[in-house]
């Protein structure tokens, strides 16, 4: 996989992560703990796209 597909790759996930944390904050009961799994998971990949934007 070259850079490109990787950075395509971890923006798609970065989308499929927001979409999920809006779907589980949206149920009458959300479960903070997936939130906040969702958002860290979200957050390494934003870390891991900046990083490669800086080489």
């Amino acid at each position: 996989m070259n850079e490109q597909d990787r950075v395509s790759m971890l923006k798609t996930k970065h989308v499929d992560l927001e979409h999920e944390i809006d779907v589980e904050n949206k149920r009458p009961h959300p479960d903070d703990t997936l939130v906040a799994d969702l958002k860290r998971q979200k957050l390494r990949i934003k870390d891991e796209l900046a990083s490669m934007h800086a080489l």
